[in-house]
């Protein structure tokens, strides 16, 4: 299901004309090792990878609304930054893959 998730956002992604190529392919390889670390956490944390994945998936739809609200996207970025906090020792590849992600959709919301 979290696979899916990840799928679906990809899919989004690939659709939305309002992002550069160069944006696009980066956050794509983002999303491409976002599934494989949350794979990994699902086996061990799965509550833990559900959140981190529905905070990425809606993160994602705020950033590529065509009416952007600044708020929302801002609160489901925290929500993502904060669902991934505590892995920063323990999975810091997936620390790292999310907070770059977020970077890149914090700046498509502008």
């Amino acid at each position: 299901m979290l696979k899916k998730t990840i799928d679906k956002i990809e899919e989004k992604i690939h659709h939305v004309d309002s992002i550069a190529d160069e944006t696009k392919t980066e956050l794509l390889n983002l999303l491409s090792t976002l599934k494989d670390e949350i794979a990994e956490l699902s086996e061990t944390q799965g509550e833990k990878a559900e959140s981190i994945t529905g905070f990425t998936q809606i993160s994602a739809h705020e950033a590529t609304r065509v009416e952007k609200n600044p708020d929302l996207l801002n609160l489901s970025l925290k929500g993502l930054q904060s669902s991934v906090s505590e892995f920063e020792t323990t999975h810091p590849k997936l620390a790292e893959t999310v907070n770059s992600i977020c970077h890149i959709l914090s700046n498509m919301g502008i």
